[in-house]
């Protein structure tokens, strides 16, 4: 999967540059000073903003474990269909070694496990087509095969539940008003308040950028996700995490 270069930009640096880009905005723009009204309109978008952010962040850090989860179920099932070819003989088992190795590959290519169908149909297809003369330990481990596409469907529908452009909308709306009053509101003139303002402008940016990482799968939460896939093929499939 492919990271934008924005993606890669740890979120320390984003803190830095967040934080000299609302403080050169706060000292050079005019300020105003804000009616019992406009007060009311700051709170209530503030809370709002709050309020929204917080249940889709809530659910995209349980879309990484949930995933992580899932990829480490599938871990086990390769691993488990590896000791079952270990009944063939060397040449059956090494091909078949060769094409899960193959799809594994595949799927870290591009951190998606629906990038490896082909190579699982593959896999499929030379079970059925199979007819050595351990053709009934074939057909239990093609069980085991066809099993693990539960673990298959489920990580693709996870992979498909990012925030929608609906919800994008509502919450910059909501992030670009409440910043807005906090960069024009009249701290006068002091330089403390300028600075705890530009903090919290760019504190409330922070929660836009961790959900940008968190539903692209470019957080640090989500880099454990492939590691047992990794390992199994790091140990030649004989260990998993």
């Amino acid at each position: 999967m492919r990271k934008l270069f924005l993606e890669k930009i740890r979120l320390s640096w984003y803190l830095v540059l967040l934080f000299a880009t609302f403080l050169a905005i706060k000292l050079n723009v005019p300020k105003i000073e804000l009616s019992g009204g406009a007060l009311a309109l700051f709170s209530v978008n503030s809370f709002l903003y709050g309020f929204y952010i917080g249940p889709i962040m809530s659910g995209q850090k349980t879309r990484i474990e949930e995933l992580t989860r899932v990829v480490r179920s599938e871990a086990n099932a390769l691993f488990s269909i590896m000791l079952e070819t270990q009944k063939f003989g060397d040449r059956t088992k090494n091909e078949i070694q060769d094409l899960f190795v193959h799809y594994v590959h595949e799927v870290l290519r591009d951190r998606r496990i629906a990038q490896g169908e082909p190579e699982y149909e593959a896999i499929i297809g030379y079970c059925l087509k199979y007819d050595g003369k351990d053709k009934d330990e074939m057909m239990r481990l093609l069980d085991k095969v066809v099993a693990n596409q539960q673990n298959r469907t489920q990580f693709n529908m996870l992979m498909g539940s990012r925030v929608y452009s609906n919800e994008w909308m509502v919450m910059l709306v909501l992030f670009s008003i409440t910043v807005t009053f906090i960069l024009l509101i009249n701290t006068g003139g002091v330089l403390g308040l300028n600075v705890l303002a530009s903090f919290l402008a760019a504190a409330l940016a922070m929660l836009i950028i961790v959900l940008i990482k968190l539903n692209t799968l470019t957080h640090k939460k989500a880099r454990e996700i492939w590691a047992p896939l990794q390992k199994l093929l790091e140990t030649n499939f004989y260990r998993i995490d």
